[in-house]
């Protein structure tokens, strides 16, 4: 069984809730418990570099950072620790729609990996989805979980669909 808390869910500002909350509650469908923290890597830079560093022994398998603009904190947390980690980069309302921090996210130096999901609430729902299949190549139970997931989600599809 998966400990509720392996998964950590930071973002770089308190604004970006509204469009991580999708994420959390994702994770919450499949019964995981996320560790949510405001971090910002710019503006805390030693308290998300020692968050880090510590995930590991603090039970975290995996690590989520959202970010706009220049979204830097998945690549300052990916470079403190060896844990996978998700980036989602958000939209800033600087006119660019995301696209300057999702290059930030995307752009990371050889051995620094970041995973980088879409912008916005569809990159923060897939950012849980991805965390989960992680856990899942240890857990049979979350694997079992979302393969129903899988065809629940097809099931819908066909359904629309016969609805035309």
């Amino acid at each position: 069984m998966v400990s509720k808390k392996m998964v950590a869910v930071v973002m770089g500002s308190d604004s970006d809730m509204g469009v991580m909350q999708s994420c959390i509650d994702q994770l919450a469908c499949f019964d995981i418990e996320p560790v949510v923290r405001i971090l910002s890597a710019h503006r805390t830079p030693q308290i998300a570099a020692d968050f880090a560093q510590n995930a590991a022994q603090n039970g975290i398998k995996v690590i989520i950072a959202a970010a706009g603009m220049a979204a830097h904190l998945a690549g300052a947390l990916a470079a403190r620790t060896t844990l996978p980690i998700i980036g989602v980069p958000l939209d800033s309302g600087a006119g660019l729609g995301g696209m300057d921090a999702l290059l930030s996210t995307v752009q990371m130096p050889p051995g620094v990996p970041v995973a980088s999901m879409g912008i916005g609430k569809a990159g923060a729902k897939n950012a849980a989805l991805f965390a989960l299949q992680i856990l899942a190549l240890s857990d049979e139970m979350l694997r079992k979980k979302l393969a129903e997931f899988k065809k629940t989600q097809e099931k819908k599809v066909i359904e629309k669909d016969a609805a035309l």
